[in-house]
Order: structure tokens, then C-alpha cells, then sequence
């Protein structure tokens, strides 16, 4: 038996015939190969057929998302969970302490977008006319009867509150009700944490849920006490430590860990961003931010103007990781645009905190283009909301540009009232297209102008000087001559400072 032999028998491989094979191409024309590695014009124009990052993201988080009729963890039955907790039926409940009556209807519609966002199946709603939130129950002792009625006979199994609530309101409405409850600011923050995507993303939303979880340690383990005395406590008398504070001291040390953790990585994140901020300030590359009420249609706006094929739906809180892109004026001047996390009512602070250096971005653009949802109920509402928070922020100060988004289904006597509010604004419609060359043109005109007028004789070697003009600067007028390129313009101080050699 031959070499070749012992290892046909052992792996069971065939001999292969290559006289075989090579008379067998002897048809072939050459125009019938075609190489497995296909050549990619980078001027052609791009494939509509083809996917976006965003577009392929929304296809992924739609079909990951499960089955409306499974709703136990133990009848769940999806190979691949989008959501880690199962879609739970609610009901919501919210106190009215101050506002129109259409104010409340607008913050419980609010709360019901935000339940269902977070794969969530509302069954009923309720509020309440109070001068303030109760101080045990939220809502009074004999609303909290009546809501049970209502979570019983609608079999639900989580009440969401539209409001923040002590620990002491949680437990002892959970006590009363038999079911879990969730106020607004566990509801945003679960959104979050299904939504971000980036490692820093990630960081800033857990950051959140933990200084939200810290000061709710007492209320969990209703058997744990927090005080034993006598011979419960191993003999030391009253007043002695009991299991449950040694529980609760040592579950707030590990989250105290882990704060610092999170805290001492997003402090490195932030360096690096500082670091491309730092650059662009150095390039003297103007930064406009978009931002705005969630769903205003931020990333539809800046996929128009740039391309940039982010993710968009119709949805709270859709897209959480920012955005950059960089894009050029119509007369050549380049600048970047960047797309911020949505905010909403009563935003929880732990996320103002934990997103603060996500935020800074905004506080520190040459421009901010401020989207507003024409369509919805409350407009006005939604500008003063972020406006609040761009206070928090310190960014009240930067310059404002503001953009009626959604005017192809808003009502036009909304958008004339709007109008009238907002001098500094523009009209326009992401999804058709409607206004955009509008936005574009007031964003150009908004952006820092260079400061420094120059007037030189630039030698045709200095070409790169010539493009600086061009991407950082403003050319007024241009002229090749035997000795060089005459041009007159402005531009900033560096790049004016670089001319200087050969000013006229």
C-alpha cells in the first residue's frame, strides 16, 4: 500500500484527476469567468437596494422582538430575545398637580408611547387632581383601592406612575396593589438600557441605573429588617446590627464600586473625545449640534443633510449614541454635524449626570439646531422642556437655530402660530424633503464667519495653502496670474498668519 493509499483509508479522501479537470475548462470563454472579488467604482452612484448601517439596524431590532402572546418568562419560547424582560401588560397612573387639563392628557399619552417603547402592552390609564403627590401612596388611600380593582379585573401585572417616587411610595403601593410598580424615571432608564449600543453608551445608561438603585436599597427584601435587638443580634441589645442593614450596607458598597468603576472609564472616554474636539478647534472646524424633544425627527434631519444613514423610527428614545458627521457649505467651507440623544419631560437627572459629556458636545457648537415636532400636541411644550435642559447643560447661551419639523402632516394654523413664536426658525419636512434647502442655507449663514480679511499672492507650489482657503476660510475673489493664484478673502487667524509671507 502506497503513502497515498494509507491516507485515502484513513481520512477518507479521493484521488483527484487533474488531467480530468483541466480538459474539462477547455470550453470556457474568458467573458464567462468573472473574478469573486468584485471591482467597486467609488463614483458610482450608491444602490438604493442596499442596506444603511441604520436600516439594518431597525430590520434587526424589529424582528428580535418577541411574540406578543408570550408573555410569561416560562411560556417564552423566542430563540433570540431582543428585551431581557418579558412584555408585561400595565396600567398607568398619574397625579395632576398643576396645568390645563389637555397637559395631563398630553404627559399620560406621553407615558403610554414610553410604556409601549419599552415592550410594554398598556391596559388602562387613571389620574388624579391633587395639589401634590400623596406622601405614602402617591395617590391617596382611596384611589390606591380603586386602582386595585382595576389591576385585578384587567389582569395586569405592573403599574408605571407618571412621576418619581420615594422608596417608601414604591413599597408601600406594591404592598397595597400586589404588583410590581415602576415609576417614570424606571421606565426611561430601561429604555436606555435597551437602546444603547455603544461600550460608552452602555457605561453612561448603567452609571444611571445605579445611582437610581442606590437610594432604593431600603425597599427591597421586605423579610430583611433593619434593626434586631436581643439575641437576634448576638447578644448585643437593642439597637444592635440585624442581617438586613448588613444586606443593604453591603449591596450599597458594591454599587459604590462600581459607580467609581464607571465613573473613572467614562473619564478616559471623555478624553478621547476631547481629543478629536481639540483637533477640530485647532482645524478651526465649526460644529453645529442637532437636538430637541424625542422623535422630533433629529436623526431623519441629519441623515437628509449628511447621508449619514443612522438609525430612524417611530419611536421614544430611538437612537441614544451620538452621531458626527462631517459635510461642506455650498461655497466649500467644511463643518461638522452632530446628532444628540433626544430629551423628554421631566428627563430623570441621572441621565443629565451620566450623559453629561455626551451633552457637552452641544454646549460647546458654534450652532444649535434646535428640531421641534410640529405635529404633536404640545410644541410649545416640547421647546420649553429642552430648553430646561440645555440650562442644566449651559448651553442656553449658544446661538439657536430653530426647525418646525413634520410639516407634511402638522396642522399649518400650528405652524403659523410657531412661526410667530419662533422668528428664528424654518419649516421643513425630513421625511419628504420639504424645507431642507431652507435649513441649509440658514445653517450657513449662521455658522462663525473667519475674522481676518487678507488679500495675497499665493505661489502655485503652495498649493495646500489654497485648500485651506477653500475648506476653512471664505474666498471672495480668486485670480491665476503668471506669478501665482491672487486671492482675497477672510479666514482665521492661523490660516491668515500662514498668508501673511505673501499679502499684497
Amino acid at each position: 500500500m502506497t503513502a497515498h493509499d494509507k491516507n485515502s483509508d484513513t481520512t477518507g479522501a479521493q484521488p483527484v484527476d487533474l488531467s480530468a479537470a483541466l480538459d474539462a475548462t477547455e470550453g470556457w470563454e474568458d467573458e464567462d469567468w468573472e473574478s469573486g472579488y468584485a471591482f467597486v467604482d467609488p463614483d458610482a452612484e450608491p444602490d438604493p437596494e442596499v442596506l444603511t448601517a441604520g436600516e439594518m439596524d431597525l430590520a434587526e431590532r424589529h424582528q428580535l422582538r418577541r411574540v406578543a402572546s408570550l408573555r410569561t418568562e416560562l411560556e417564552d419560547i423566542t430563540e433570540v430575545e431582543y428585551r431581557q424582560l418579558r412584555l408585561e401588560r400595565v396600567v398607568l397612573v398619574g397625579v395632576w398637580t398643576e396645568g390645563k387639563v389637555e397637559d395631563a392628557e398630553n404627559s399620560m399619552a406621553e407615558l403610554a408611547l414610553l410604556a409601549e417603547t419599552a415592550g410594554s402592552e398598556v391596559l388602562d390609564a387613571i389620574y388624579q387632581r391633587r395639589s401634590s403627590p400623596d406622601p405614602a401612596t402617591y395617590i391617596g388611600r382611596g384611589k390606591v383601592e380603586g386602582l386595585r380593582e382595576i389591576v385585578a379585573a384587567s389582569g395586569a401585572d405592573t403599574v408605571i406612575c407618571d412621576g418619581e417616587l420615594a422608596p417608601s411610595q414604591l413599597r408601600n403601593l406594591e404592598d397595597k396593589i400586589g404588583v410590581k410598580v415602576v415609576d417614570r424615571t424606571a421606565l426611561i432608564l430601561d429604555i436606555f438600557a435597551q437602546h444603547a449600543k455603544s461600550k460608552e453608551g452602555q457605561a453612561q445608561v448603567e452609571l444611571a441605573q445605579l445611582s437610581y438603585m442606590k437610594q432604593r436599597l431600603r425597599g427591597w427584601g421586605g423579610n430583611l429588617s433593619r434593626q434586631a435587638g436581643g439575641r437576634v443580634a448576638g447578644g448585643e441589645g437593642i439597637g444592635g446590627r440585624g442581617p438586613g442593614e448588613t444586606k443593604i450596607e453591603t449591596d450599597r458598597r458594591r454599587i459604590n464600586t462600581k459607580i467609581a468603576k464607571l465613573r473613572r472609564e467614562l473619564a478616559a472616554m471623555k478624553g478621547t473625545r476631547d481629543t478629536k474636539r481639540t483637533e477640530r478647534r485647532r482645524n478651526a472646524v465649526p460644529s453645529v449640534a442637532i437636538a430637541g424633544y424625542t422623535n422630533a425627527g433629529k436623526s431623519s434631519l441629519l441623515n437628509r443633510l449628511t447621508n449619514a444613514g443612522v438609525l430612524v423610527e417611530d419611536a421614544l428614545f430611538a437612537t441614544l449614541d451620538p452621531t458626527t458627521r462631517r459635510t461642506t457649505t455650498s461655497d466649500g467651507r467644511v463643518y461638522t454635524m452632530s446628532d444628540t440623544v433626544g430629551f423628554v419631560r421631566h428627563l430623570p437627572h441621572q441621565l443629565v449626570e451620566a450623559f453629561r459629556s455626551t451633552l457637552e458636545e452641544v454646549a460647546d457648537a458654534d450652532l444649535l439646531v434646535h428640531v421641534v415636532d410640529g405635529s404633536h400636541p404640545d410644541p410649545e411644550g416640547q421647546l420649553s422642556a429642552v430648553r430646561a435642559v440645555l440650562a442644566d447643560i449651559e448651553a442656553a447661551s449658544v446661538p439657536e437655530l430653530v426647525v418646525i419639523n413634520k410639516a407634511d402632516v402638522a396642522d399649518p394654523l400650528v405652524l403659523a402660530r410657531l412661526r410667530q413664536r419662533e422668528p428664528h426658525s424654518v419649516v421643513i419636512s425630513a421625511r419628504t424633503g420639504e424645507g431642507i434647502e431652507d435649513v441649509l442655507a440658514a445653517i450657513e449663514k449662521e455658522l462663525p464667519r473667519p475674522e481676518v480679511s487678507f488679500d495675497a499672492l499665493v505661489p502655485y507650489e503652495r498649493g495646500d495653502l489654497l485648500n485651506r482657503l477653500h475648506e476653512q476660510g471664505e474666498i471672495e475673489e480668486l485670480e491665476h496670474t503668471g506669478d501665482g493664484t491672487r486671492v482675497r478673502g477672510r479666514a482665521h487667524d492661523d490660516l491668515a498668519g500662514a498668508l501673511a509671507p505673501y499679502a499684497v
